[in-house]
């Protein structure tokens, strides 16, 4: 393949995304609607995408540094990773990769926001780290930071914020706002012992910037490595890939220096302004509410089941958006450890380039809803029934990479277009046993690149 085909290809492969820019792409991207001179250039460069190890190594070496920090206290053993069931995926990552027990607090229904006595309970000596968030994703709900900070240092623990979406954005929130945080939520907590912040989300930098502060220079110093015990050169990282481009981290300087205080100042009264506008406009709509008290750019829709007839499921609502083109992003209910449920729910993150289109925003939801309006939820073990031809679910587990992939062809999920209407795959999520979905979204997006 000569060098223009290969671009070309790379542009037909590009063309099949979604719309990444314009304000209509609810998720994943974070477009400050400002490619003017050096900003549009930086990111650019540095390019649009990274692994995800580059993307969640900040939640990554906040583990490994804790973990080590109590091994030098004296821990011995298998250390506990305590945090709220709506903690990032990337702890749990974490924690399985570097043999941690997870221990996952369950958190209000209604709100998504851990109460601080349930984690202070969790507390103990085999505790490594205690993990906050500020705000979580799936509901942008800020934990009580302050008081779980209280209790971890009651109990000599470690406590992370994990501020990767919320930092930058939080940091400039205009005060009084009613996303607003109610009070700190970072270093001046006495007790917060590290806190993570990405730079490729409200930074406006491109994917892989993460920032990782630790609270003291010796802590920091733990989540090095070095060797010089083989034969070639000695060994220091900083992080743990132990070679990256710099282009993003360049991209990030450039793009933070160029904005400074005001710009971001700016760009995030621009989401606020957006946020209030939504949240008002959600209050109107019959059939759905808010989850919660959402803190920050996020906002969190569940179906009102005060009136069954005139409900709006959020997975249908998200699926009729696509009509209006809005992207977006459905979220699964969820059993806690302790049997509660987490509703299902639609996710809107909100960048400053929305406020260019909250207007129609704001009228698709209204029409997408009316669509929708009163339609069951759909029900995840028919949907498994008809797919699956009577197989027991929980066979499908141990599936060799062929036997996977034929099932997720037999049910349709690799034909084009077959993931714009994700209700029924968010149906088949809630209704599947964990490791069997986990399986078949690994042979659906590593079959993708493979085959």
């Amino acid at each position: 393949m000569d060098a223009e085909a290969a671009l070309a290809r790379l542009a037909e492969l590009r063309s099949q995304d979604a719309p990444t820019h314009g304000g209509r792409l609810l998720s994943y991207v974070y477009d400050s609607g400002r490619a003017e001179g050096c900003l549009g250039a930086a990111a650019a460069r540095a390019g649009p995408a990274a692994p995800p190890v580059v993307r969640h190594q900040s939640c990554l070496l906040a583990v490994k540094t804790a973990r080590d920090a109590w091994r030098a206290r004296g821990g011995s053993g298998r250390p506990r990773l305590v945090a709220p069931t709506t903690v990032h995926a990337a702890f749990r990552k974490a924690a399985a990769l570097l043999d941690l027990d997870l221990d996952l607090v369950p958190v209000d229904v209604a709100t998504g926001r851990v109460a601080a006595a349930a984690m202070a309970s969790r507390f103990g000596a085999d505790v490594a780290l205690a993990v906050v968030s500020a705000p979580s994703y799936p509901f942008a709900a800020l934990d009580p930071v302050a008081e779980v900070a209280a209790a971890a240092q009651d109990a000599g623990v470690d406590l992370h914020v994990d501020a990767c979406i919320g930092g930058f954005a939080l940091a400039f929130w205009p005060a009084g706002d009613g996303a607003a945080p109610d009070g700190p939520w970072d270093f001046a907590v006495p007790g917060v012992t590290s806190l993570s912040a990405d730079l490729h989300k409200y930074g406006y930098a491109p994917k892989g910037v993460s920032v990782l502060l630790q609270r003291g220079l010796d802590r920091q110093r733990r989540q090095w490595f070095a060797t010089s015990a083989w034969p070639g050169y000695p060994v220091v990282n900083a992080t743990l890939l132990g070679s990256k481009s710099a282009g993003p981290m360049a991209a990030a300087w450039a793009i933070a220096s160029v904005l400074g205080v005001a710009g971001f100042g700016e760009l995030t009264a621009s989401m606020a302004r957006s946020v209030a506008r939504i949240a008002e406009a959600i209050g109107g709509i019959e059939g759905l509410v808010v989850v919660g008290e959402p803190v920050g750019p996020m906002v969190a829709l569940a179906a009102d089941e005060a009136d069954p007839a005139r409900r709006v499921d959020p997975h249908l609502w998200a699926d009729a958006m696509r009509a209006y083109g809005f992207v977006v992003q459905g979220q699964p209910s969820s059993t806690q450890p302790d049997g509660t449920v987490l509703p299902a729910t639609a996710h809107l993150t909100i960048t400053p380039v929305t406020e260019r289109v909250v207007v129609d925003l704001v009228a698709a939801m209204g029409a997408a809803a009316d669509a929708v309006r009163g339609m069951s939820h759909l029900d995840g073990a028919a949907v498994a029934a008809g797919l699956l031809g009577g197989v027991d679910p929980s066979a499908l587990a141990g599936l060799d990479a062929d036997s996977a992939y034929g099932v997720l062809r037999a049910a349709g999920l690799l034909e084009p277009g077959a993931l714009h209407a994700m209700a029924p795959v968010l149906a088949l999520v809630e209704a599947l046993p964990p490791s069997v979905v986990e399986r078949l979204l690994v042979e659906l997006l590593a079959s993708a690149l493979d085959r």
